[in-house]
């Protein structure tokens, strides 16, 4: 279960390589990483080095990914790796999401019933295989769980373990969730999507200043929400960071109305963290007005963290 080769990505100039997973398009030079910390340059090709590197585990409800309107009342054995393609000044998991291979990471096991059923497998490490994860997710049946999340990082930048994954569990007849901030290419997204019953996509503001600041742009998400709400179950969340994109809610809501009335909509409370720790929650009310605002566009609006 070591590091193996990674998937889009073309050879360049002097053993360069350009990553075509994300739209970042990094070109990285030998023994240099992406954006991402995870994806790098090791003899002139690219390396999922990433691969089976797996921060946390627990069998947390569905309603917490969130999803409240894909089999409500169940669980769903989470996993978590490392790193991130953007980088939030706020971000709620920056512990891990801010990592890159090379810093290494422990394995947390969240949940006591979910410790004993990994040291059945033997492998309480940082590295687990597919099988792992799959012999995890059936033994957590009894316990309501429905199948497998990959969250609490971005999951999508650990694609070659994410797919792996993905396929033994569809076989094992069990659901696969992502959680995502959504910033893949097209190509790679429609490769994967055959394999996912429901995604969680984080749409962090609805222009393309507030993106910038995250080191991305807001085009390709629109584009993850428009392709994957034809092949699966997506809901879509906001963090609402006071003063900074509490006024695109409305646009935002609109345009989701654009693809499906249905699509549900959570709008969360930013609670201080990071490099935003001086910060102040997210009011109460303000959440409650914009989900007002929201529910005009949109049949379903939820209002988290409150």
């Amino acid at each position: 279960m070591n590091s193996q080769q990674g998937m889009f990505w073309t050879a360049g100039e002097d053993n360069n390589v350009r990553c075509g997973l994300c739209p970042h398009r990094c070109l990285i030079a030998e023994n240099e990483a992406g954006r991402c910390g995870v994806r790098e340059n090791q003899g002139g090709k690219l390396i999922a080095s990433s691969y089976g590197m797996v921060s946390s585990v627990a069998l947390d409800p569905i309603e917490k990914k969130p999803l409240n309107m894909f089999f409500p009342g169940k669980s769903i054995l989470s996993i978590g790796g490392i790193g991130c393609n953007l980088r939030c000044a706020f971000c709620q998991n920056h512990e891990i999401s801010t990592l890159g291979v090379r810093q290494g990471v422990g394995l947390t096991i969240v949940n006591d019933k979910l410790q004993n059923l990994t040291h059945r497998t033997g492998r309480a490490e940082k590295r687990l295989s597919p099988d792992d994860i799959v012999r995890l997710a059936v033994q957590a049946e009894p316990e309501g769980n429905i199948g497998v999340a990959y969250t609490y990082n971005e999951p999508l930048i650990g694609y070659e373990f994410l797919r792996d994954c993905a396929g033994l569990v569809r076989e094992a007849g069990l659901k696969n969730v992502i959680v995502t901030n959504g910033y893949i290419n097209k190509e790679p997204l429609a490769a994967l999507l055959p394999l996912v019953d429901a995604m969680n996509i984080d749409l962090k503001g609805f222009t393309e200043g507030f993106y910038n600041k995250l080191g991305g742009t807001l085009g390709p998400v629109m584009e993850t929400i428009a392709l994957s709400h034809k092949s699966c179950h997506v809901e879509v969340t906001t963090l609402v960071v006071p003063e900074e994109n509490e006024s695109d809610i409305e646009d935002l809501a609109g345009w989701l109305s654009s693809i499906s009335r249905d699509i549900p909509l959570h709008l969360s409370r930013f609670f201080p963290r990071y490099r935003y720790s001086d910060a102040k929650p997210t009011p109460r009310e303000t959440i409650l007005k914009l989900c007002e605002i929201a529910k005009k566009h949109l049949k379903y609006v939820f209002a988290g963290n409150m």
